[in-house]
Order: structure tokens, then C-alpha cells, then sequence
């Protein structure tokens, strides 16, 4: 009878304390009640901490407040629409003699952190060509024959 009543008392015990373990961990995802509610937090571009990329910190503002976050910027982006800026592109186009280069256009697919995007953008590169020619399988001769 003994055994019976510490194993109920043991059960009770462990179902409070579980209990209590979610209420603690509900509490510490709500946003605490001594910040305000802002919902409308404007973030600036990413700045990188060294050189032009890499990882550095972006500044919120929302109201009166402010705060900094991590963030990186990839170091094969596009300077002139940002790194906060995805665009879809379509295919490239025509080689353009005149210019020695072919563009596309690309349509603005998201903006992360409300960051000011272009809606579409032109980017161009040059045009395939006889460029650069490597020696694939000639043997240099040795010397002394």
C-alpha cells in the first residue's frame, strides 16, 4: 500500500513539474512586456564589417527604437541593385557586335528587409568569343638530342 502511494505521489510530482516546464517555455517565446509592439521595423543594407563583403551588421529602426543584427553579404553580388535585392532573370540575348556584349533583364522577386528595389533591371556581360586559346596537347621538346 505504501508503494502504491509514493508510486501516485511520485507520477503527480513529475506531471506539475512537466507542466510548469511548458508554461516557462511559452513565457520565453512571447515578446517581453517591457518593449513596445512594434511591428513596422525599417532595416538599412547590409554593411559589411571588412572590405565589400562578408559578414557585418544591419541597422533597424521602428519608432524610437533601434537595433543591429547580423547579417552577410555574399561576395559575388551585384553592386548596382544590392545584396537585399532577387531578381528573376530571363536568357541572355543576342550578342551585340557594336558593343561586344549581350544583356538580360531581370524581374524583381523579393526584397528582403524592405530594402528599396528596382522592379526590373538590365545587367550585360561580354560576348563569347575567340578570347583566350590554350595549347591542349602539344609537348614542349626536351633539350639534349
Amino acid at each position: 500500500m505504501k508503494l502504491l502511494l509514493l508510486l501516485l505521489l511520485l507520477v503527480a510530482l513529475l506531471s506539475i513539474g512537466a507542466e510548469a516546464a511548458v508554461k516557462n517555455r511559452k513565457e520565453k517565446n512571447k515578446p517581453s512586456s517591457s518593449g513596445s509592439e512594434c511591428s513596422d521595423w525599417r532595416y538599412g543594407n547590409c554593411v559589411p564589417s571588412n572590405g565589400d563583403c562578408g559578414a557585418g551588421f544591419r541597422e533597424g529602426s521602428c519608432d524610437q527604437q533601434t537595433k543591429k543584427m547580423k547579417c552577410k553579404v555574399p561576395c559575388n553580388w551585384k553592386k548596382e541593385f544590392g545584396a537585399d535585392c532577387k531578381y528573376r532573370f530571363g536568357s541572355w540575348g543576342e550578342c551585340d557586335p557594336s558593343s561586344g556584349s549581350r544583356t538580360r533583364t531581370g524581374t524583381l522577386k523579393r526584397a528582403l528587409y524592405n530594402a528599396e528595389c528596382q522592379q526590373t533591371i538590365s545587367v550585360s556581360k561580354p560576348c563569347p568569343g575567340k578570347t583566350k586559346t590554350k595549347n591542349k596537347g602539344k609537348k614542349k621538346k626536351g633539350k639534349g638530342n
